[in-house]
């Protein structure tokens, strides 16, 4: 017969990835091991293999919740039907959000995708390019006329990623600023004022 899965095994997966992202956060995925994992969630080496059968299996799950949570919002704003300068502004008040909300997978995930095995590194790549993606087909309707080349177009998008991938590596919730202020001033400095 089969093992019935306990009522809070999302939840149990859930916890595991948050203890986890903190450590790769702190420590980077090779310093952590999987008894470090588990001593964290309060659990056995065994019980952790039962959520996830390897250390890599935990990094994948970290990163590609995050940038799934992050397409999401792409998605998300897009159906808004808003104009494009307000879908920019919209998606970059979610992206922040969630950098700052979930900074430890920001910061595993600007950090540690070189130690994802090719085909999973290529998942998440994949991911991320369709949000950028996403990002520039805003930012070129915003902006019409503004970016005919598509080279530039593609740097200016880059550069505005640039700017706010590492806020989750300074930002204080108790700081001067919001996340949404610093969403509206990344915002600022690619879209000038409407006429």
């Amino acid at each position: 017969m089969a093992r019935t899965q306990a009522a809070d095994f999302e939840d149990r997966k859930e916890a595991i990835l948050d203890h986890a992202s903190a450590l790769f956060a702190q420590k980077g995925f090779l310093g952590t091991s999987v008894m470090d994992i588990a001593r964290a969630c309060g659990a056995s080496k065994s019980l952790l293999y039962h959520y996830y059968p390897s250390k890599e299996d935990v990094l994948f799950a970290v990163m590609s919740s995050h940038v799934d949570l992050l397409l999401e919002d792409v998605a998300a704003v897009t159906a808004t039907g808003l104009p494009p300068r307000e879908s920019l502004r919209a998606l970059l008040h979610r992206f922040l959000m969630h950098y700052v909300g979930a900074a430890d997978r920001q910061k595993v995930l600007l950090n540690e995708l070189d130690n994802l095995p090719a085909e999973r590194r290529r998942d998440i790549v994949e991911t991320q390019r369709k949000i950028v993606d996403a990002v520039q087909s805003l930012l070129t309707a915003a902006l019409p006329g503004r970016f005919d080349d598509p080279v530039e177009a593609r740097a200016q998008t880059m550069l505005l990623f640039g700017t706010i991938n590492w806020t989750s590596n300074w930002f204080r919730a108790d700081g001067a600023l919001t996340y949404a202020q610093i969403a509206d001033m990344a915002f600022d400095m690619v879209i000038p004022p409407a006429n």
